[in-house]
């Protein structure tokens, strides 16, 4: 496999085919992890993701803390190790059963919106499964062509009213709605990329990013929802400075400190294990870099570009896959995917 991957590179190379020759790139990088190799964490980045791990400043992530300390003030909720607690009540408990019930009427609630904003006329249509996987992840969405499957882990699935409406745009109207996008672009069109996608190739931070974030350009009013998106903008980047300090050689101690100090409601469990996948896992070591270097992206698009700008982005986004690099060219004066750079300076909770 990693012969013939090479050959293939070594013919887009040849024939000036960058979207295949990136893709090449992506997958020899990956399989090369798995048989073992360990490239220093921006070189993977790049390989896979197609972005930097350059950071994000001190000052920028507390600026975005303090976002999300007024947001949670707003609703009477402290910072604290209680917070999530208190954050799960206020978002309204609901079961697995009501949430896969109601996902798809939730989706189909902000649908227009989605599609008059990206211009897309694609169908869809969406198996839902309930599965029980000693995995990391409480969802998931694969499929091919206009057909997705959306499974729950019953082992780690767990839905407030709230995370239902994000869910919902982030599932159905993102990953799947966009995906059944791509491909419609694909059977009227000849496409440049390869019409197969993976997590460690370099449109991840698009595909997570605007996913994560789409509740901005469609429900900016829904108070409860955008408290939700502060406080998940500013813990996405404090999982980032933990994924570049484990892999930078900091022991486990001092990053689940620094975890405590950023987010004191993390969990002991929940740091271990995203210490555990940034750290040994080839796939998540650079899919879940694609969360926080998508989600501040995007965040600051919703937020600081001008109205032709976000336009041209979410119809571009939906007619065919963006790399890092399409997506400086649409908006220039945007942020650095993957942050401006900072060094690695971990915190101690502060104790009284």
């Amino acid at each position: 496999m990693f012969e013939q991957l090479t050959a293939y590179q070594q013919h887009a190379q040849a024939d000036g085919d960058a979207a295949v020759e990136r893709t090449v790139r992506a997958h020899l990088a990956y399989l090369g992890s798995v048989r073992g190799k360990r490239p220093e964490l921006d070189d993977y980045m790049r390989a896979t993701q197609g972005c930097g791990t350059a950071g994000w400043s001190e000052e920028y992530i507390l600026e975005l803390a303090e976002r999300a300390r007024q947001a949670l003030a707003g609703h009477g909720i402290g910072w604290n190790a209680r917070t999530g607690e208190e954050l799960h009540q206020l978002y309204g408990p609901i079961t697995l059963d009501e949430a896969g019930e109601r996902v798809g009427e939730e989706a189909a609630k902000v649908e227009p919106i989605v599609r008059e904003l990206t211009g897309t006329t694609a169908p869809f249509t969406v198996k839902i499964e309930v599965v029980d996987v000693d995995d990391y992840w409480s969802f998931w969405v694969d499929g091919a062509g206009t057909a997705a499957r959306l499974r729950f882990n019953k082992r780690t699935a767990s839905f407030t009213e709230t995370r239902l409406r994000s869910f919902a745009q982030h599932e159905l109207l993102g990953h799947a709605l966009q995906c059944s996008s791509f491909s419609q672009t694909g059977t009227t069109e000849d496409v440049p990329w390869v019409r197969t996608l993976t997590t460690y190739l370099p449109y991840q931070s698009l595909l997570e990013g605007l996913a994560t974030v789409w509740p901005m350009f469609t429900t900016p009013d829904d108070e409860r929802l955008m408290t939700y998106q502060r406080v998940t903008h500013y813990t996405h980047l404090v999982r980032a400075e933990l994924h570049r300090a484990i892999n930078a050689g900091h022991s486990v101690s001092e990053c689940a400190d620094h975890a405590r100090a950023r987010v004191p409601w993390m969990s002991a469990h929940e740091i271990g294990n995203l210490l555990s996948d940034r750290g040994t896992e080839p796939m998540l070591r650079s899919y879940l870099w694609s969360y926080p270097a998508g989600t501040d992206w995007f965040m600051n698009l919703a937020e600081q570009a001008d109205a032709a700008t976000i336009d041209t982005v979410l119809r571009t986004a939906y007619h065919h896959p963006l790399t890092p690099a399409d997506l400086a060219e649409l908006w220039p004066t945007g942020p650095a995917i993957g942050g401006d750079g900072a060094p690695i300076t971990l915190r101690r909770p502060t104790t009284f």
